[in-house]
């Protein structure tokens, strides 16, 4: 079994900061780029856990729920990597993660 506390680190560290950014900093694309990260996950995620069938898009449930969508995301990721991932899996999980956070283009920091 994996050691996965550094996904979910990094997981609660985004979502959290989501969670406490005010609605115009979510509306200007901080909120869409958290959708795409949580898509993502739930996409690997459902990929481990379900080999052979396609993946469902997480929905977009508003802005003020994009922080808890990553973390549960997250979250589902984190226990399929522990049963059934690779360390390689993980480190690509945690660096996607952590690439997004500290994207450029401010994308979770909530700044265009």
């Amino acid at each position: 079994m994996l050691d996965v506390t550094p996904l979910l680190t990094a997981v609660e560290r985004c979502a959290d900061r989501l969670r406490a950014m005010p609605q115009s900093a979510l509306t200007r694309g901080a909120a869409a780029g958290g959708l795409a990260l949580a898509r993502e996950l739930a996409r690997r995620s459902q990929c481990l856990e379900f080999p052979g069938r396609a993946p469902r898009e997480l929905p977009d449930a508003g802005v003020f729920a994009v922080g808890d969508q990553l973390a549960v995301a997250g979250h589902d990721l984190a226990e399929a990597l522990r049963t059934a991932g690779t360390a390689a899996e993980l480190a690509e999980a945690v660096a996607l993660v952590e690439a997004a956070e500290a994207a450029g283009n401010g994308t979770l920091r909530g700044r265009r």
